[in-house]
């Protein structure tokens, strides 16, 4: 099955119809921080040249503040009518937030995207990894020649859950809770089955259970989890052994399922097996809203030059047309693959990131051109 055929995202529950005739579909954009602005812009210009191919699909995109700048500027790094405009879109298109020099006065770094995901309740972090050609990866061409996975994130509790609460570095301890709700395992790993039910039909658990209560909790949920889904074959993987196993035979797996902070680690990982975090997409999922951004920083070093890799970005909003669930959107989504497919076949003409000498514009037209 090639990358346009195969699935990267659950079944959405509801979807199935593109907007009746005469309404476009809503997007909100995020451009962000960085190189987001950049990366934003050329996916659009993308999609606006996939109207044309699309009998009956238009879109409607409204840009929004949110971010670094934005909180520099007002105080708030996620204003309201931000937020009330991405409930009210069909779907989020979200470049890069967060710069390094720009941080609350308890020295973290700004994280609006976590915040989103959180206010939406966007459970399911969805990172597709996939290798578009041998020369990207750094394992052997043997081995990386068939690296097609999904690795599903639990986005609103685990390690996470306790970013916000105070603490007072003076005392001598700080601690970070690790939070496992039946609620919270329950529905990210019914996600992670029905993805696996509708590529391979194999679902792996990576977890700590030989060390951490929480983790055997966990464990215990993917397990009565499983019994809905006896056609799709199950495994559990401690997450040091994961991140061997995903070096030594990525080949093998096709969906895994993890707390928020080993997802957070593992993503970064698997995406250095494909070629790196410019061709990481993501997408942040709930019941009723989707946010889809590429799994890359704001890289700020590399930010107003024109060298940004665009294709995150592009595979991210092929996530966002797959979810959107109707029958143009869904072919959308197989039309942006198969052209990424094909802009990246010829390893010549690549971004510098993955070694060549395109700039973001130049990366995108020959996306376009694909089409």
């Amino acid at each position: 099955m090639g990358a346009a055929e195969q699935a990267y995202l659950p079944e959405r529950r509801g979807a199935g119809a593109d907007p009746v005739a005469g309404r476009p579909w809503r997007i909100a954009l995020l451009p962000g921080d960085g190189v987001g602005p950049e990366v934003v812009g050329a996916t659009v210009r993308l999609l606006r040249a996939l109207e044309a191919s699309l009998d009956g699909v238009r879109f409607d995109f409204r840009e929004h503040p949110a971010g670094a700048a934005e909180y520099v500027h007002s105080g708030n790094a996620l204003p309201d009518e931000t937020f009330a405009a991405c409930r009210r879109a069909d779907a989020v298109l979200l470049g890069a937030m967060g710069l390094p020099d720009v941080r609350r006065p308890d020295g973290r770094e700004l994280t609006p995207q976590i915040d989103l995901r959180e206010r939406l309740d966007l459970y399911a972090g969805i990172r597709p990894v996939r290798l578009y050609h041998a020369q990207d990866s750094p394992l052997k061409r043997a081995v990386a020649g068939g690296i097609d996975f999904v690795l599903v994130r639990e986005n609103c509790e685990g390690l996470f859950s306790a970013r916000l609460a105070p603490s007072d570095p003076t005392s001598g301890e700080v601690r970070d809770v690790m939070r496992i709700t039946r609620r919270g395992a329950e529905r990210v790993c019914r996600t992670a089955f029905e993805l696996a039910r509708r590529r391979r039909g194999l679902c792996a658990l990576v977890d700590k259970a030989n060390v951490l209560p929480s983790m055997v909790y966990f464990r215990s949920v993917f397990e009565e989890v499983a019994r809905d889904f006896p056609d799709v074959r199950r495994n559990h993987f401690y997450v040091d052994a994961m991140a061997l196993y995903l070096v030594q035979r990525p080949q093998a797996f096709d969906v895994l399922v993890t707390e928020n902070m080993f997802g957070d680690i593992l993503s970064d990982l698997s995406a250095g097996l494909v070629g790196g975090m410019g061709v990481a997409p993501s997408a942040d999922l709930g019941e009723e809203c989707g946010v889809f951004q590429p799994a890359h920083g704001t890289a700020p070093d590399i930010a107003g030059r024109g060298v940004a890799n665009p294709v995150a970005t592009v595979l991210s909003a092929a996530m966002m047309l797959e979810w959107l669930g109707g029958p143009a959107t869904r072919r959308g989504a197989a039309l942006i693959r198969h052209a990424v497919e094909a802009a990246l076949a010829d390893p010549e003409n690549r971004t510098p990131d993955l070694g060549g000498r395109l700039g973001t514009e130049e990366m995108t037209d020959r996306i376009i051109e694909k089409l």
